[in-house]
Order: C-alpha cells, then sequence, then structure tokens
C-alpha cells in the first residue's frame, strides 16, 4: 500500500494516513497537533512540540517545519534531515499520524482533530514496510474525522478466560474515547473502522488480518514472532534477528494494517501473556513504542529489542 520511488527507502518518508483514516483529511481543520521527534524507533526523543489551533489548510510537513529545522528534496516532498539528524546509508526518517502510515506524502495531509505526528530517524534494513505502530495511543481509537467516538469491534478468542480480558481490554479502549464492543473471533472482520484481536496467540494465528506476524517484520512490520506452537516468543532487534526468546507468560501488544484499516493484536504464549498485555492498554506504557512485549518477571520490553 505504500508509494514507492526509486529509491526504496524514500517511500516511507513520503507517506501518512490516507484521508480515510484516523481523523486526517481535507476536513475543516483546527485543534492542536502533537509533534514528536524520536530516533531508533522511539527509544531516545530529540524534541517534541504542539502547535496550539492548527489552521485548516496546515499539513503534516508544513507543521513540522515550523517547529523543526528541516530539509527536504524531491520538491519538498521528501524529507532529507530533522534538526541536522539526515539519511545515511540504511538509516532515515520514517514518519506515522495517529498510529498508521499511509499512501500520501505528509505534504498532501492536512491536520485535524487534535492529531500526532511522529517522526523516528531509524534503521530499514529489518523492515521498510511498519505500516502502523502502538507508540500513539489512544489513537487510533480515540475520536473519528468528526471528533466522534470510533466504533471498535473486540474480536474475542474462544475460552472462558480469555473473555473477561477482552472485556478489559474493551474498557480500556472505552476510557480513551472508543465505542467499544466485544465480538467472537469468528465474527466477520469490521469495515472502515479499527479493531483488536485478543487470546492467545495459538487462537488468533489463523485469522488473514493478523497471520503474517508469523512471518516476521519484513512481512508484517512487527519486530516479534511466535513459535510454530505459539508458546515461545521471538523478540527481534532491527535488523529482525532474535535478541531474546520468551516461554510462558509472555504478552504482546502490536499493531498491523489489513485492507486500509488498523488491526492491534492483544496477545499472549498463553492467558497469563494476554493479561499482561491486556493490561499494557496504557498511554505511557505504550508511548513512542513501536510494539511492546510484555514478559513475566522482567516486564515491558519495547519492540524491536535491543541487539
Amino acid at each position: 500500500m505504500v508509494w514507492r520511488a526509486p529509491l526504496a527507502c524514500v517511500a516511507a518518508l513520503l507517506c501518512a494516513l490516507p484521508a480515510a483514516g484516523c481523523g486526517l483529511g481535507a476536513g475543516s481543520g483546527g485543534g492542536d497537533a502533537t509533534i514528536v521527534v524520536t530516533e531508533d524507533f522511539g527509544a531516545r526523543v530529540l524534541g517534541s512540540h504542539v502547535d496550539r489551533d492548527v489552521p485548516e489548510s496546515e499539513t503534516a510537513l508544513r507543521a513540522t517545519e515550523r517547529n523543526f529545522d528541516v530539509k527536504t528534496s524531491y520538491g519538498g516532498r521528501f524529507v532529507d534531515s530533522i534538526d541536522g539528524v539526515a539519511g545515511s546509508g540504511r538509516r532515515d526518517w520514517f514518519f506515522f499520524v495517529d498510529g498508521s502510515v499511509g499512501d500520501k506524502s505528509a505534504a498532501d495531509v492536512q491536520l485535524q482533530n487534535d492529531a500526532h505526528v511522529w517522526w523516528d530517524y531509524r534503521d530499514w534494513s529489518g523492515s521498510q514496510n511498519v505500516d502502523a505502530v502502538v507508540g500513539q495511543y489512544p489513537a487510533p481509537f480515540a475520536g473519528d474525522a468528526d471528533g466522534a467516538a470510533r466504533e471498535v469491534a473486540v474480536r474475542c478468542a474462544p475460552g472462558a478466560d480469555v473473555r473477561p480480558l477482552c472485556d478489559t481490554v474493551a474498557r480500556s479502549l472505552t476510557a480513551a474515547g472508543a465505542s467499544a464492543a466485544v465480538q467472537p473471533l469468528s465474527a466477520a472482520a469490521p469495515t472502515g473502522s479499527p479493531s483488536v484481536l485478543v487470546g492467545p496467540w495459538r487462537a488468533l494465528r489463523a485469522d488473514a488480518a493478523v497471520r503474517e506476524l508469523d512471518s516476521g517484520p519484513a512481512r508484517s512490520g512487527v519486530f516479534a514472532r511466535f513459535d510454530a506452537s505459539g508458546e515461545r516468543l521471538d523478540l527481534l532487534d532491527p535488523s529482525g534477528d532474535v535478541a531474546e526468546t520468551a516461554a510462558a507468560g509472555a504478552g504482546l501488544v502490536a499493531a498491523v494494517e489489513h485492507r486500509g484499516e488498523p488491526v492491534w493484536v492483544v496477545t499472549g504464549t498463553d492467558a497469563a501473556g494476554v493479561t499482561g498485555a491486556a493490561d499494557a492498554l496504557d498511554a505511557e506504557r505504550l508511548r513512542a513504542h513501536f510494539a511492546l512485549a510484555v514478559l513475566s518477571g522482567k516486564g515491558d520490553v519495547a519492540l524491536p529489542a535491543a541487539r
């Protein structure tokens, strides 16, 4: 879904959320815009700024240029550097708006309804195609393009021990500003709205929206992968290599895009892992993370994992 320029790494830099996505498009504008600039998958914050009362015509690129020293090329549509940090080798600038990356140039995306813009300078050797992240939570769930609560389907895996966890996820999403409803995993995936799949990975992996996680980050954009049984979780480094393996009690909160809509997974190696992942639906714990593993006895591990 990502537009491709002659250079492979240009693609992600020119992308932002489509107009049908989370609060962006050609609407009336207004509200505030938060611009965050980080390095190495959110590991270091290089700067942040809140723009008040964003004008109707404001774009993601102009908002960034007004608050940071931005150098561009390709007619102002490609970001070469921010505050002197320039692309080099397999490290470049990528950005997300309200948790997703899409198929428009940042120069074309108008900001409205308290949009969040996140630029990250990172190594793209492990994956050029990270389409969705968890680090801007409660986006993409809290509010649609008109500011109304977004309808979110919490698709629940079968099992008496899973249903309470689905209810926990639904309550967290509702508290964050969404309109969340629990439905069976077997129900048809919703169109035009985000969804969250909840349950052990062995119960979720057959779902078409998330099965690419089994293929690793080059396909899924998620730097974690379960083994064939679903009972072991590999935490991957920025190159896609295994940095650590966890078993019992390991949870994962991650996001992908499927048919143009964000899909999150709250999953784990077992019920304890899913519990840890469900409890991690918190803005502070997820902030500036591409995905998050929650390990028994260790706690939160930002993904990709450190080498």
